[in-house]
């Protein structure tokens, strides 16, 4: 078995100025695993329209975390769907689906950001918004990007409680990469040009150097929090905020 503990891994999930002004706790959610065969990291963004937003992103990353760190690599992409579909069955029959139907889950809607690494191999999977970023070689000029994706208009997205769900989830593979960083929609608008075709350097690369310098994890954490809390971060955008940085 692998052990993936020397992976430095750092998140913050902060809520919105929009949740906050209605007492609604942040619909966003965040797990990562560094014991087992895998790196394992998700993001779930539980969507505002639904009622039980947070309750369907706190599942899937449960499920995803309980289910993904051992599974073999080579089987990874099925590994990936499977466990989204317990996930999927979880919610069938939770007790706040009164329909307990595949209706009745849409309630539990939120998106997917997720990663597994192994042996210097990784591949993201994306349903809906947020973000993924792998940086590869040397420095921070090559990366692979799973970006977001919404629908005709820029509001609407996907989730892994649709029923088509299995034509929007996305795979984006990555070899020899030094460094993840993942978000959810609330980040990416610092995180990414307009047009998602290049990154953010003046946002991204002081969070990196900060956080590779810093070795008090708790110091690390709490400035990572600050970052997404700052007034202007939360004056750009409104939404829940939720950032995983990983050295690989």
């Amino acid at each position: 078995m692998n052990n993936y503990n020397r992976i430095r891994v750092l998140s913050a999930c902060v809520t919105g100025p929009s949740h906050k002004v209605r007492n609604i706790p942040c619909q966003d959610y965040c797990r990562y695993a560094t014991k087992g065969d895998n790196f394992v990291a998700i993001i779930s963004d539980g969507a505002g329209s639904a009622k039980y937003g947070r309750i369907g992103a706190k599942i899937l990353c449960d499920t995803i975390i309980d289910l993904l760190p051992n599974v073999p690599f080579k089987d990874i992409k099925t590994s990936i769907i499977n466990s989204i579909e317990i996930a999927r069955e979880k919610l069938l029959f939770h007790r706040l689906n009164s329909k307990n139907n595949t209706r009745g889950i849409m309630s539990f809607a939120a998106t997917v950001v997720g990663v597994v690494y192994h042996k210097k191999q990784g591949i993201f999977f994306h349903i809906g918004d947020g973000a993924a970023l792998a940086f590869i070689g040397n420095d921070f000029t090559k990366y692979i990007t799973s970006k977001p994706e919404n629908g005709i208009f820029s509001c609407e997205t996907y989730f892994y409680t649709m029923d088509d769900w299995r034509e929007c989830i996305r795979f984006t593979s990555f070899e020899k990469a030094h460094t993840i960083m993942m978000m959810s929609d609330g980040v990416t608008g610092f995180s990414f040009t307009p047009d998602f075709n290049g990154i953010e350097p003046r946002f991204l690369m002081p969070i990196d150097r900060f956080l590779t310098k810093e070795s008090c994890k708790t110091k690390a954490a709490r400035a990572l929090k600050n970052t997404l809390s700052t007034p202007q971060a939360q004056k750009i955008n409104h939404d829940d905020k939720t950032f995983l940085w990983a050295k690989l």
